[in-house]
């Protein structure tokens, strides 16, 4: 049975997205079968990251969570996309089932709500259906119903976080959530830490504050913000300081999760 990892922040603006694809490669690239689900539904994005255009999207959750189709139906083959990106041999499989990027979507979304046990039924499907090691669930910012589901049935929630105070506190919050739900393991990922900050300094503050471990600190870049997520930025700089950071949060979530 897949290892299912929720990807989460209180608030916007963490890098969430850019993280969730950097991490699906790197683990893909592990030689396992892996697949992210976009249950951001309300400001979708991680299939830009990928260099999806409209067009070569037939199916996406919405649909599924209208009953159009099946949640399999909506996943999207990314390795093909991922062996073109890397000179590394890729032995794993990566897909993406994407939310859909249209306004009346979205709108109807916000109206109406969904049933969250629905898409429950959905993930465990995809997971059979592709036979993945591994799920990641890219989540809306702060605490709603469909959030709360999928913290509920993670076997790891990462959260990623800012060294930022309102950041902090939202974290606070996330983390005491998590707890009632009786998550059974928890990480912490800082993204966007100023270079003259001294990481292992803010790892122990961190981990002092929740009682959860940091599994990486990744510095403020500027080839970050230059690539404008066009595209997985662990494959474009595969020996950057964030790369390599993140290929060790990689394997440690592999570790965590095994």
């Amino acid at each position: 049975m897949a290892e299912i990892i929720a990807v989460h922040s209180f608030r916007g603006g963490t890098g969430k997205s850019n993280t969730i694809a950097n991490l699906a490669a790197l683990i893909a690239l592990q030689g396992l079968r892996v697949g992210i689900i976009d249950t951001d539904i309300q400001s979708p994005g991680i299939h830009v990251i990928w260099g999806l255009t409209p067009e070569e999207i037939n199916f996406t959750l919405n649909d599924y969570l209208w009953g159009r189709c099946g949640m399999k139906d909506a996943a999207v083959d990314l390795t093909p996309i991922l062996k073109a990106a890397t000179t590394t041999e890729v032995k794993g499989s990566l897909h993406l089932v994407p939310a859909s990027i249209k306004a009346n979507e979205i709108a109807r979304i916000l109206r109406e709500g969904y049933d969250v046990m629905h898409l429950n039924d959905g993930l465990q499907d995809l997971i059979r259906s592709l036979k993945l090691d591994y799920l990641l669930i890219d989540t809306h910012p702060g605490l709603n119903e469909e959030t709360l589901l999928a913290i509920g049935i993670a076997d790891l929630l990462l959260i990623l976080l800012r060294p930022d105070n309102q950041d902090f506190q939202g974290t606070a919050v996330t983390v005491d959530v998590a707890r009632k739900l009786q998550v059974s393991k928890m990480a912490l990922l800082i993204n966007k830490a100023l270079p003259e900050m001294s990481a292992p300094d803010l790892q122990r503050q961190v981990e002092e504050i929740y009682q959860v471990p940091v599994v990486g600190v990744l510095p403020l870049a500027i080839e970050v913000a230059q690539m404008a997520s066009q595209g997985v930025f662990c494959l474009h700089y595969p020996e950057h300081p964030i790369s390599i950071t993140m290929r060790g949060v990689a394997e440690r979530l592999v570790g965590v999760c095994v």
